[in-house]
């Protein structure tokens, strides 16, 4: 449950007065911590009488598990794999019914997974969540033990389906699919890429080999690959998930699903490839919890965020952030748009697709499918009257056009590129059919930006770099006499990577009078460059090296991605 959620059921049970209630979200929301720990906190209620008021909110029975004991078969009743998964406990069951307690009991997801799973009807009680979690931990085993009895019992499946994606009827697919061992299988697969952080999941099949791969960090990692036989019905079942037509495996399907793990709502956009040996499933990861929105956050150095301010809260022009793939551009534009939502500004963003909620901001999923482009978006915003406007990506020269017709009817626009570096956005707006003065008269700043590695700090230690890695990064002994190098061992935390989390390094290119001249005059990338740089631009190389000095990331992940 959220706060603002847990806050509606308390006003209707008269233990929170609407006059405390923006009060008393503001001070759990500021501290991190749930809304009924502050009530506690607070004397407002005691512990027992916050989750008896919920109770009664949701007109079910609370439950205290002080002292309260549970019957092994009622426990060996759940899997331990969906009990960490939905943060679920079960404490009484009969030929049709069995009651839990849910960490969460508004988790109408949790509740049907479990009724799907369990096979019976499920009566959802309330119950303190330390205790709850407190008994889990108690009574269930590793993941590991879960997943490896999974693997065995559906090893021993003969039933299960080995044929081609092609040649196995949708029936059988989809009784394969909803089959409980492989329901517990995908739920665990998706349980612990997310304990892991991972940003993507893959689902490989090949001739002879089913793979399972996670992107953590930017790197990709292979778990321990299940039989071949487990890929058609795995697959079938993330496709269950996403609402896709499990009979077609012949075209790319698109699908989402939301998921409640452990008291987090994952939000998972789902593709489908069809490929030689089936399908070919690719799963993006979108957790809001793990995701800090705030432009202070982000790790710049403080003369580019000082500077970013200054444009974002200019009333007209276009800032631009240019990086590949997965360099953190969409989070640096939703930080900017946090920064300036205010009260007196309409903000509209154009996303293909939305991939967070930002509270106050409209936004508009981009289809290309049915004509929704984001040219099209954008010539209906300029009739929403906007203040400031988002697009996701700037492709195509009609995008640009209207992007920089909303900048000169008086718009500030925000949009991402697909370059390699800050001077490279222009380049590419010239190839798009962009005039050179358009350009040089609406562009107000371009953020290139790559997201690295950083140094397990539980392994972190000292070492001496190799010549060679110094020679590339043009260093001499002489240029790190006082400096200290980083690199991770490798240690529990990280799983042996070195590394956990990612940071930012960032090159700014302010357009300056300068730089517009050179634009007017279609320099090329190089002189443009060059012409930042002796002005002040720091660039991605630089401010990697930045971070290798400040103990952050290392050598390698610097010469990797600049």
């Amino acid at each position: 449950m959220n706060n603002n959620q847990v806050a509606e059921l308390l006003l209707e049970q008269r233990l929170l007065e609407p006059s405390q209630m923006d009060d008393v979200l503001q001070e759990a929301n500021l501290n991190g911590k749930s809304l009924g720990q502050t009530m506690v906190d607070n004397g407002f209620v005691d512990q027992p009488g916050f989750y008896q008021g919920i109770a009664d909110a949701l007109g079910t029975d609370f439950v205290d598990l002080a002292g309260t004991e549970i019957p092994p078969e009622i426990l060996k009743s759940m899997p331990g794999g969906l009990a960490r998964l939905h943060r679920a406990l079960p404490l009484a069951a009969n030929e049709n019914t069995i009651t839990i307690a849910l960490v969460d009991p508004l988790d109408l997801r949790a509740a049907d997974d479990l009724r799907f799973a369990l096979g019976k009807d499920v009566h959802v009680v309330v119950a303190p969540t330390d205790q709850i979690e407190e008994r889990i931990k108690r009574h269930y085993g590793s993941d590991t033990t879960s997943m490896e009895e999974i693997l065995k019992q559906l090893a021993d499946d003969g039933d299960l389906l080995t044929l081609r994606g092609d040649e196995a009827a949708a029936s059988e697919v989809e009784a394969e699919a909803n089959a409980t061992p492989i329901i517990r299988f995908v739920d665990l697969i998706l349980f612990q890429a997310i304990q892991d952080r991972a940003s993507d999941i893959h689902f490989e099949p090949f001739e002879h080999e089913f793979k399972i791969r996670y992107r953590v960090d930017g790197a990709l990692y292979e778990m321990a690959p299940p039989p071949r036989h487990l890929a058609l019905p795995v697959i079938s079942r993330v496709k269950v998930m996403a609402n896709m037509n499990i009979a077609e495996r012949r075209l790319p399907q698109d699908g989402r699903i939301q998921k409640n793990v452990a008291g987090r709502t994952i939000d998972m956009r789902v593709s489908t490839l069809p490929t030689q040996f089936g399908e070919s499933v690719v799963l993006r990861v979108l957790d809001r919890s793990t995701v800090n929105l705030d432009l202070e956050a982000l790790g710049m150095p403080d003369y580019i965020h000082d500077f970013i301010v200054d444009v974002i809260n200019r009333p007209n022009g276009i800032f631009i952030v240019t990086g590949p793939t997965g360099s953190g551009k969409t989070t640096t534009l939703y930080s900017c748009l946090r920064k300036i939502n205010t009260i007196d500004a309409k903000l509209l963003t154009a996303e293909e697709p939305v991939e967070y909620d930002l509270e106050g901001v409209v936004q508009v999923p981009v289809n290309e499918s049915i004509g929704l482009s984001f040219a099209r978006v954008l010539r209906a915003f300029l009739r929403q009257d906007p203040d400031r406007i988002m697009i996701g990506e700037t492709r195509d020269l009609e995008t640009a056009q209207i992007a920089i017709q909303a900048s000169l009817t008086g718009h500030l626009v925000f949009t991402t590129l697909h370059t390699n570096d800050a001077p490279g956005a222009v380049t590419r707006l010239i190839d798009m059919g962009v005039e050179p003065f358009l350009i040089s008269s609406t562009l107000e700043a371009v953020l290139g930006q790559r997201l690295l590695r950083s140094i397990c700090p539980n392994c972190r230690t000292t070492y001496q770099p190799q010549q060679g890695f110094l020679d590339q990064l043009l260093l001499s002994r002489r240029d790190i006499d006082s400096k200290d190098f980083f690199y991770g061992k490798g240690c529990d935390a990280c799983n042996n990577t070195g590394y956990k989390g990612r940071k930012g390094i960032y090159e700014l290119m302010k357009i300056t009078d300068p730089v517009r001249e050179l634009i007017n005059e279609r320099a090329p990338t190089v002189v443009l460059k060059q012409k930042a740089v002796e002005l002040g631009m720091v660039t991605l190389r630089q401010d990697g090296l930045r971070s290798i000095f400040e103990g952050d990331t290392t050598i390698e992940e610097v010469l990797k991605y600049t």
